[in-house]
């Protein structure tokens, strides 16, 4: 029993520090929106056509991330190194796509918290 415990804690412990030291980070509305003025901003929206043309951020670009071959072949062609910006709808599909572009090599990442629906509504630009 007692390695059994002793186990969970160091695993959630382990957890624990990867997570602090993950390359994906989820930015609230208002620091995501000061972030996008920055020099040579790579944006992506990684929801479908649909959604992309019902609305988006500017200067987007849209690279559907249910389409995870075209993901990855187009995804590729950024530098690693770069940050890089990403957002859906809700929040769900980025995080995937964030998962992803780590495994791939992406080094800074930053997800837009609550995704386009956050995005556009009225709340959560106070500072």
């Amino acid at each position: 029993m007692k390695f059994i415990l002793s186990f969970i804690i160091v695993t959630a412990f382990t957890l624990g520090v990867n997570a602090q030291n993950s390359k994906h980070q989820i930015l609230d509305k208002a620091t995501y929106q000061d972030s996008l003025f920055q020099p040579n901003v790579t944006l992506i929206d990684v929801r479908t056509s649909e959604e992309y043309e019902s609305g988006h951020l500017d200067k987007a670009q849209n690279i559907d991330f249910l389409n995870e071959e075209l993901f990855i072949t187009e995804i590729e062609k950024f530098d690693k190194s770069q940050p890089i910006y990403i957002y859906c709808r809700s929040g769900n599909r980025s995080g995937k796509a964030a998962t992803l572009m780590q495994e791939l090599g992406f080094q800074n990442i930053y997800d837009l918290e609550g995704g386009y629906l956050n995005w556009t509504s009225k709340s959560g630009f106070e500072k």
